[in-house]
């Protein structure tokens, strides 16, 4: 891009008052000695100094989750009574240190993210090298974390165990195993039917299977699946970014850099990243009107998780040239429904669970209290009503999340019947099945932090943004992965879980006020002086609103 960076750039930051002061101080002293120059100092565009900070973020986080990660107590585990992390989780010291490490590092991350985008300047191919040396010296020390963030992992592990034992996951909850919650399952999960595809339970069975039940080798396994998802990214998410007139690297630092994308798909192992390279891969083929190989990878997707199964009519019309005539949706549509579907309906009942998936889907996250605007509202709505006329608040509630769902499912089908395409760019399509995403995410009962993470790549391909709206998405993830990383600490019974939370909040205040106020670099980012905007290579850069 030859226009001006999409992120502000600070030009000779000066100090305004004394910590900022102190700050650059102390930086330019470490960046003239030997001992520290190769982590602090160097020229605005050396980026090579932030690639090693975020590297140090990663390997502190490493540290920290050996403290405070989630750890099977299975008999068959291979660290839970390990004589070198022993100390770390079960004395004060040791877990009060990791926590420290594991915030500090997650915002030590996060303020490295923002700095790479800074000195790199311009979004451009050579941004795009660098954006892959950052995954791997960041993702590096993520893979050999013990699970943090989210311990759905384990549920993966028992929900695969179930199926080996001849169970079906959609109708047998985790809690009829034995031992199942020393094997490191969510009790939240414990009676509730497996959201997943049928997929992912045949590869939760086999790593059941490959690992013989040691929690260890299972989550390995799984991390191994994610970077896979990962992997698919990289390759395909610059390759849509360049088609449909975006910049690769933005969508790469934006999709897969930011620190909720790396603590989410490596140390907590999540299916979200196959779902996701899968989704991207399948629009990618069907870009290049291979339409049985992406029909292929989306199918893949929706066997993953579901909730993949919003972009499969959009992603499907890639391939053709004009969706002007409805015969030509309604053409692909029903080869896709026909051929997907008859794909699904053969694998559920290949592994003896029927359909069973798709129901689940319909209720995942059940078992979660609901917290999300339409859960709020049902729940609202159920107890006023039972105060009103005596109703059964539950029935109430449940009438009003049904509504919401099917007013998503109308809100969809007007997309897809009114699409503004005709023979305008197919890049309408992958934003469209953005905004069609983001009404399901927002019409559901429950949401769940990662769940940003699946609507970014279809609006990054597409367009860089910056100004306010950047700056909105930037803080969204810095609070959720905040807020995860604090809530979702592994302590120790005899241990003050709320002190240890406590600390971990204090530290996580003071840094993250020091990023948006103090830093002379990263508050540039934080100023609401800068309207938002997006750019696309055939439009340049547009307001959002308003004219320029």
């Amino acid at each position: 891009m030859t226009e001006e960076s999409d992120i502000p750039q600070p030009e000779a930051p000066r100090p305004r008052n004394p910590i900022t002061r102190g700050v650059e101080r102390t930086r330019n002293v470490l960046g003239r000695h030997r001992a520290t120059r190769w982590l602090f100092g160097g020229a605005e565009s050396d980026v090579s100094h932030t690639l090693r900070q975020g590297m140090l973020a990663a390997l502190m986080i490493m540290v920290g989750s050996w403290g405070v990660g989630w750890l099977a107590m299975s008999p068959t585990s291979l660290l839970a009574l390990h004589p070198w992390l022993l100390p770390l989780r079960s004395t004060t010291a040791g877990v009060v240190t990791c926590t420290v490490l594991l915030t500090f590092g997650a915002l030590l991350l996060l303020r490295s993210w923002l700095r790479l985008a800074q000195r790199v300047g311009q979004w451009s191919a050579e941004a795009t090298g660098v954006m892959y040396r950052a995954a791997a010296m960041w993702g590096g020390p993520l893979l050999l974390t013990i699970p943090i963030f989210s311990r759905d992992v384990y549920s993966y592990l028992a929900q695969g165990r179930l199926l080996f034992l001849g169970e079906n996951p959609y109708e047998t909850g985790v809690s009829e195993l034995p031992g199942w919650f020393m094997a490191g399952a969510d009790g939240l999960w414990a009676e509730s039917p497996s959201p997943y595809g049928p997929l992912f339970l045949m590869i939760s069975q086999s790593f059941w299977y490959l690992s013989e039940g040691i929690p260890e080798v299972a989550v390995a396994l799984f991390r191994l699946l994610s970077v896979v998802g990962v992997l698919l990214m990289l390759a395909f998410l610059p390759r849509l970014a360049r088609a449909f007139g975006s910049e690769p690297s933005w969508a790469l630092w934006i999709c897969l850099l930011n620190p909720l994308s790396l603590l989410v798909f490596l140390p907590a192992a999540h299916n979200d990243s196959l779902m996701i390279g899968l989704m991207m891969a399948g629009c990618w083929y069907a870009l290049q009107k291979k339409r049985l190989v992406a029909l292929l990878l989306l199918v893949a997707a929706v066997a993953i998780k579901p909730i993949a199964m919003v972009i499969v009519p959009f992603a499907v019309l890639l391939s053709l040239e004009s969706t002007k005539h409805y015969l030509l949706r309604l053409r692909e549509w029903g080869i896709a429904g026909l051929l997907g579907g008859g794909a699904l309906i053969l694998a559920g009942y290949a592994l003896g669970i029927g359909l069973g998936w798709l129901p689940s889907a319909l209720s995942a996250g059940s078992a979660i209290e609901p917290i999300a605007p339409v859960g709020l509202l049902g729940t609202g709505a159920g107890m006023f009503f039972a105060w009103i006329i005596g109703a059964d608040p539950d029935l109430i509630a449940g009438g009003v999340h049904l509504l919401a769902r099917l007013a998503a499912a109308v809100v969809l089908t007007v997309m897809l019947l009114r699409l503004p395409l005709g023979d305008s760019p197919r890049n309408n399509l992958v934003l469209w099945s953005g905004y069609g995403l983001a009404v399901v995410v927002i019409s559901s009962t429950v949401l769940q932090p990662w769940y940003l993470l699946w609507l970014l790549p279809l609006f990054a391909v597409v367009h860089v943004y910056r100004g306010r709206l950047l700056m909105w998405v930037i803080l969204l993830i810095t609070v959720l992965v905040l807020l995860s990383m604090v809530g979702q600490l592994s302590v120790a019974q005899w241990i003050d879980t709320l002190v240890v939370q406590s600390i971990a909040m204090a530290v996580a205040v003071a840094y993250l006020l020091y990023i948006i106020v103090f830093d002379p670099h990263t508050s540039e980012l934080f100023r609401m002086r800068r309207r938002s905007a997006r750019w696309n290579a055939d439009e340049g850069w547009t307001l959002l609103r308003g004219r320029r």
